[in-house]
């Protein structure tokens, strides 16, 4: 916990503190108080600006003088583009061939070097290897990192700041940086808060690891949410396995209603991955009533020529 408020005094001037907003229409749809953390108003339109920030400014300037590299599929991508832009060095980003082209754009328009690959992550490892290489650049996971997982935990200290009482906080689960950031923080400051990752059932690996007990990889995900396609991290699996609750599973349907509830009713402008917490909401994953829930929008950035009910 401590490098987790280590890393909120290191990145709190160069982030967004994110508002956590209500709706009372959607707490009435539930029958639970909903608390929105919307880290799709952050900087980059995603969390993932808050531990590619701390990792950024965690390195020595040696270490630093010869840029970065990683491997991401679109938002880690554009948050080590930005957070390697402010403290002045080059940032070199290797992107599947296939990732999102809004995506794409946000790490060029931060200074980012793309190099694209093929979409498998035999591919961009390989890559990221060669880029490390040729440039001598420090390599920063985007999730399997405790730097990285430090920053992403920041985003608890924020909301259980802003309400104290919550009963359980739902966070999307990917490669796990962010679920096990959170669960780390949010058990140390409040207890007796239930910490719940969602994941689509389409790339289910982090709810089958969890009740296996060891890390099933992720073979061949098929989901709209694009940024939850990755195998957990061993480092996030180690947190994830000691301190969450659960992890549920959302249909795809779900995902995409509550995407659009999200829209219509609270004006958000949430991505897929971002929007899979409150699908378990949509979905009645959770049996809870009268409950004070936290919801984490972990990201809003998506290719607007390619809404999911277009």
């Amino acid at each position: 916990m401590q490098l987790i408020r280590e890393a909120h005094e290191r990145i709190r001037a160069k982030i967004h503190r994110t508002p956590v907003m209500t709706s009372e229409v959607l707490d009435g749809m539930a029958g639970n108080r909903l608390y929105f953390k919307c880290e799709n108003l952050q900087k980059v339109g995603a969390f993932k600006a808050r531990g590619a920030t701390n990792a950024v400014f965690l390195l020595t300037d040696a270490e630093a003088a010869k840029g970065v590299v990683t491997h991401s599929s679109g938002n880690h991508a554009a948050a080590l583009a930005r957070a390697a832009a402010l403290r002045g060095i080059p940032a070199y980003i290797v992107m599947p061939n296939n990732s999102p082209v809004a995506k794409q754009a946000a790490v060029r328009r931060y200074g980012g070097d793309i190099v694209l690959c093929e979409p498998t992550l035999a591919a961009r490892e390989a890559t990221a290897r060669q880029v490390m290489e040729r440039t001598g650049a420090a390599f920063i996971h985007p999730y399997d990192d405790l730097r990285v997982m430090a920053g992403q935990g920041t985003t608890a200290i924020e909301l259980l700041e802003d309400v104290p009482d919550l009963d359980v906080i739902l966070c999307p689960v990917g490669g796990g940086g962010q679920l096990s950031g959170i669960a780390v923080a949010a058990k140390d400051i409040r207890p007796t808060v239930r910490v719940v990752g969602v994941e689509p059932a389409g790339a289910d690996d982090a709810a089958r690891s969890l009740k296996a007990g060891q890390i099933i990889p992720m073979i061949e995900p098929r989901t709209i949410a694009d940024g939850l396609k990755t195998s957990l991290g061993e480092k996030p699996f180690a947190e994830i396995i000691r301190l969450v609750d659960d992890i549920v599973t959302v249909r795809e349907e779900s995902i995409v209603q509550a995407m659009r509830l999200i829209w219509e009713v609270m004006k958000l402008l949430v991505e897929p991955s971002g929007a899979v917490s409150y699908a378990a909401i949509v979905e009645g994953r959770l049996s809870v009533a009268d409950a004070n829930i936290g919801i984490i929008l972990s990201g809003g950035n998506l290719d607007l020529d390619r809404l999911p009910w277009q």
